[in-house]
């Protein structure tokens, strides 16, 4: 952990934070702290700060909470991803809080499996989870906005044209479009699809929607790698 997530509920009102989970077993065995020590922190949808801390047993670390500062902005992007496979999810959307992504929305595809919408990686508190990783090692507090559509073509149709308004629109798909454009650093609807990629009617749908193709070239990308080299592409 580079940074130290806290609720604002478990803060008192003296500015003060007791830790006894495994944000303590980090702060104990990996930072191998001592009273004085100071370790970074920050209000999950807040501000950073420093913690110095107070007392530290076997059982819990105690820190004074002060020096807060604003978390890095994020990106002006906003992810379209068709629902990856469960074992990819906790790394994708941990990339996803990494990058500093301010939304993403997870859409069905042709080519998701039904059985994946059922799985737990994407119960909320889990979802969280992968999230909170994500920020603790990137040094940010705020959590990018998630959001689950199960139908395409009502996304697509219904939902699509007011989220994305204003914005640059692209679906990255092979063969499809330009080459991936360099530091474009305004705001940007991006769509990703499923591994196999869109559907040539779901690839329509998105062009008759007023997005831009776009591609990485010859070589097919997973997509957690996808996902990190299209950001970095277009914002850097």
């Amino acid at each position: 952990m580079n940074l130290i997530l806290f609720a604002a509920h478990e803060l008192d009102g003296h500015q003060q934070l007791s830790l006894s989970d495994e944000r303590y077993q980090h702060i104990r065995h990996v930072h191998r702290s001592q009273p004085g020590d100071t370790v970074r922190l920050g209000m999950i949808n807040g501000l950073m700060a420093t913690g110095t801390i107070i007392n530290i047993d076997e059982h819990s670390v105690q820190l004074c909470v002060l020096n807060t500062e604003p978390p890095p902005p994020k990106l002006p992007l906003r992810i379209i991803l068709a629902l990856p496979r469960p074992k990819m999810i906790r790394r994708i959307f941990r990339s996803i809080a990494e990058l500093g992504v301010s939304e993403l929305i997870i859409i069905n595809s042709y080519k998701v499996e039904k059985s994946f919408w059922q799985s737990p990686a994407i119960s909320e508190a889990n979802v969280q989870g992968y999230l909170l990783d994500g920020l603790q090692q990137a040094k940010d507090t705020v959590l990018p906005k998630v959001s689950f559509y199960k139908r395409f073509k009502p996304f697509v149709e219904d939902e699509l044209p007011k989220l994305c308004a204003d914005t640059k629109k692209l679906i990255a798909h092979p063969d499809t479009g330009e080459a991936c454009p360099l530091a474009i650093n305004c705001p940007t609807t991006l769509a990703i699809g499923p591994e196999g990629g869109f559907t040539p009617y779901e690839v329509d749908k998105f062009l008759a929607a007023g997005f831009s193709g776009i591609h990485l070239g010859p070589r097919i990308l997973k997509v957690e790698n996808a996902v990190t080299v299209l950001t970095a592409k277009l914002f850097n």
